[in-house]
């Protein structure tokens, strides 16, 4: 490493801090402006938590310019919020309101506890969390969904760190180890082997002054990140599995499961324990740390074994569930009682028939596929054939078709169905040298990937993670199919 890069590396963060000005005195507009945008999110807090709040509530909504009497009382107590709010219950203050929407909020958060000279560890954790909770705001839907580099990183940050430099640092290569395992994990449990949050922690603690570093932040912002992104995902994968084992267990008039495994009866009713699933809460929103985060997540794997076993007790020919129906077989319109179809269905074509596929039509043969033979217990990925194509689907997928309903249903339906006439005409044309179907499949997706970006940005300013990242991925491979189509 050449001294440029030292130099590179060792550089600081250099924010202004407010002047505090003496008692009366006014505040410049720029400190005012800070505590305007800061003062709601302290506001929340201290209702929250039951605390003091110096201000009468007739004076609590600021004016524009500033005050000298309204800031030297404000200003105090923001220092004695920031030692007594923990890192917990700040992360759930954001993530479970509106506020956490507030880009100027945020970065007056994050900005105010780097200005600190003396940064205690909560100073650190808080700054660790906000500047990920800035990055799932602000980052575009186009970069929200993909293997996110420290470039795209820096783009994002800009506002809250400036230009910084995107050089990796030779310290922080156990995070960048650790992001590339993440691309190989298909379940929660191995992951949970891997003890990656404790490990993102040691780094953490060991880097001291080094963390400060806008090219180390960068760094951990892109890690945690990543980190949630796949815990939410794999633990997504195994509610949908709970799921839809459940809905099997209760179109089979079984209404009562041993769960004696995570603390419920031997007995315990079914509708209770979707109850359960339905509302599982992530394991981020409580005090936690690398102990409480595993139990939660080892409590949900206990769950799913035992929806597990009562469906390998009750219904044993569920593990061998046949593949999809062939192109050439039209699916049997069986549909079990607790499925409800999609609304404004055409006609039900073969799917080997009509080179012209139009939306609805596609829509029917994928959804007649998947009633006529559901995936199999725990397959993360299933096969519908359309045409000459096949389309792997995950399971958050089938599930839009199959059991789930609103609006993030029908957002993945569309992505899958423009997926799939890509994905059909793209095969017919390599095989008929004919591309006008095509072209008509290309002017339909984009402009269901122009909606599905937009839809990705309202799920995660509602701060519903699992909705956006479930969708994001389902874009981006509409994306590539796209990409793949585009080169003929």
């Amino acid at each position: 490493m050449g001294d440029s890069t030292v130099t590179k590396s060792l550089t600081m963060l250099n924010l202004s801090g407010p002047s505090r000005p003496a008692a009366l005195s006014a505040p410049r507009q720029e400190d005012w402006d800070e505590v305007r945008s800061l003062f709601p999110i302290y506001l929340a807090l201290a209702k929250q938590l039951s605390l003091d709040i110096p201000v009468s509530q007739d004076k609590r909504n600021l004016p524009e310019k500033p005050d000298a009497s309204l800031f030297s009382q404000i200003e105090p107590w923001l220092d004695r919020m920031d030692q007594q709010v923990l890192v917990y219950q700040l992360r759930h203050l954001l993530q479970m309101t509106t506020l956490n929407a507030s880009e100027a909020g945020l970065r007056g958060l994050i900005q105010r506890h780097l200005r600190k000279s003396a940064k205690t560890n909560m100073d650190r954790d808080k700054i660790d969390f906000l500047l990920v909770q800035y990055f799932a705001l602000c980052a575009p839907a186009k970069i929200y969904h993909k293997q996110i580099e420290l470039e795209d990183a820096a783009q994002v940050m800009k506002p809250v760190l400036g230009d910084v430099d995107t050089t990796p640092l030779p310290w922080c290569k156990p995070l960048e180890e650790m992001i590339s395992s993440l691309r190989g994990f298909r379940s929660l449990r191995e992951i949970l082997k891997t003890s990656f949050i404790e490990q993102g922690r040691k780094v953490k603690e060991t880097a001291g002054k080094l963390f400060y570093q806008p090219s180390s932040l960068l760094a951990f912002i892109r890690f945690n990140f990543l980190m949630r992104r796949t815990l939410i995902e794999l633990m997504h994968a195994d509610l949908i599995a709970i799921r839809s084992g459940l809905t099997a267990l209760d179109a089979a008039d079984i209404r009562v499961i041993d769960c004696q495994s995570i603390g419920l009866s031997i007995a315990e009713p079914v509708a209770k324990v979707r109850q359960l699933a339905d509302e599982w809460k992530q394991p981020f929103q409580q005090e936690y740390n690398e102990r409480t985060v595993s139990e939660a997540f080892e409590k949900l794997l206990a769950l799913r074994g035992d929806v597990d076993r009562a469906l390998d007790r009750f219904l044993p020919k569920t593990t061998a569930a046949p593949l999809a129906p062939a192109a050439s077989e039209p699916a049997t319109r069986n549909t079990p009682q607790h499925v409800r179809a999609p609304e404004s269905r055409g006609p039900v074509q073969k799917a080997d028939v009509a080179p012209a596929l139009d939306f609805e039509s596609c829509l029917d043969q994928i959804w007649e596929q998947l009633i006529a033979a559901p995936p199999s217990r725990g397959r993360s990925m299933t096969t519908v054939k359309i045409g000459t194509a096949r389309i792997l689907m995950s399971s958050w997928e089938v599930t839009a078709f199959v059991t789930a309903d609103g609006p993030s249903a029908e957002d993945l339906r569309r992505a899958v169905v423009a997926r799939a006439l890509v994905t059909s005409a793209t095969e017919a044309a390599k095989q008929t040298g004919n591309a006008s179907d095509l072209d008509r499949a290309l002017s339909v997706a984009r402009i269901e990937v122009s909606r599905l970006q937009e839809r990705v940005d309202v799920a995660k300013q509602a701060k519903d993670t699992e909705a956006a990242v479930n969708l994001g991925i389902s874009t981006k491979r509409l994306l590539s199919a796209l990409d793949e189509a585009e080169k003929l």
